[in-house]
């Protein structure tokens, strides 16, 4: 056990962002085009956070052109440069699947004061 734990101790990040259910966050991505290497933003609602250790991962919700897109990232991932918190939601659920149905001014979410 102490093998494993020393294992998942080396991949995981030293600050972990602060990510919560229902914030609005802004994800800064590397992405490899060939040899070039820049970084993309992808900006939206956090709708569910899974697992723990160096397998949690946390899913982020946006409308890009009337589709809904939705990304998984692993919190631990070193491909994430960093990770901005835009709002804090307030919510009083776990997982927010229940947006995915919903449309205009009944998908918002409360800012938390």
């Amino acid at each position: 056990m102490d093998l494993m734990q020393s294992f998942n101790e080396k991949y995981l990040k030293a600050e972990p962002p602060k990510v919560e259910v229902g914030s609005t966050v802004r994800v800064h991505i590397k992405v490899k085009e060939g040899n070039r290497e820049r970084i993309q933003v992808f900006e939206g609602t956090v709708i569910a956070k899974k697992h723990g250790g160096v397998a949690e991962t946390f899913t982020v919700r946006r409308v890009s052109y009337g589709v809904g897109v939705e990304k998984v990232f692993p919190l631990h991932s070193p491909i994430i440069e960093k990770i901005e918190t835009v709002r804090a939601g307030k919510v009083r659920r776990a997982k927010l699947y229940y947006l995915r149905d919903r449309v205009g001014k009944s998908a918002k979410i409360k800012e938390k004061l």
